[in-house]
């Protein structure tokens, strides 16, 4: 029988072990409980044992969460985006933050409905560091020219840069992405522009968070440490 209560401590427990080991505050760290394909029930228990932030995938999962769970739950969009899909989470909807800004045409889209309704939208811009062809994101090196396009979109704020890395047995495999993309993250801090903001850096998940907090991750997103493994015909 799965825990939630007590995998959710000890996934806090080794955030702050991990954050302490690189000389760092774990109160800058901020774990997103990826709840995606899991069911409101689950979700509640990690709620009721102090969790407030979640991660979901898909539009529809989050459109249909949203209402069940209490007002203080906070939202967090972390998968694939597409343009049509957009309308659903500007507004009534809206996710604190977008994780998965892939492309200007996108980020167009964002700002055209968060302009119609009035609100700014928080997004991080999706790198993929590793190039996989299987994952979304701009390269490394597209990083500030993005930033440079997107700054000219008032009612976008950029908040910062997320990665998804390869799936690896050994952790240790992935310290270079994460090292590399907190470099660009630094690097581009200093942009001075209205609504960039570049505050987050969003890496590392079940099998290398440590690893990634250790090389300067602001948020890590959790889903199989804390819910346990994932059935993809589960309906939430």
């Amino acid at each position: 029988m799965i825990s939630v209560k007590e995998n959710l401590y000890d996934i806090k427990r080794r955030i702050e072990k991990s954050a302490i080991k690189s000389g760092r505050n774990p109160s800058e760290i901020t774990l997103i409980a990826v709840s995606k394909t899991k069911p409101v029930s689950m979700l509640r228990e990690a709620y009721d044992a102090g969790q407030r932030i979640f991660g979901e995938n898909k539009v529809q999962e989050l459109c249909d969460k949203v209402p069940q769970m209490p007002e203080d739950t906070e939202w967090h969009l972390i998968g694939h985006l597409q343009r049509n899909k957009v309308k659903y989470i500007i507004g009534q909807n809206q996710p604190s933050l977008i994780h998965s800004v892939d492309s200007e045409r996108l980020a167009a889209e964002i700002d055209k409905e968060a302009k119609k309704r009035g609100v700014t939208v928080d997004i991080l811009l999706e790198v993929n560091v590793a190039n996989e062809e299987t994952k979304f994101g701009i390269s490394l090196e597209q990083v500030p020219e993005m930033i440079d396009k997107i700054a000219t979109f008032s009612s976008l704020r950029i908040r910062g840069l997320m990665t998804i890395a390869p799936y690896v047995e050994n952790p240790e495999e992935n310290r270079k992405i994460f090292q590399d993309l907190h470099k660009v993250f630094l690097d581009n801090r200093s942009k001075k522009a209205h609504n960039v903001c570049m505050d987050v850096l969003s890496m590392g998940m079940t099998n290398d968070f440590e690893v990634a907090v250790e090389e300067g991750a602001t948020m890590v997103r959790v889903g199989t440490g804390i819910f346990g493994e994932r059935d993809y015909s589960m309906k939430s």
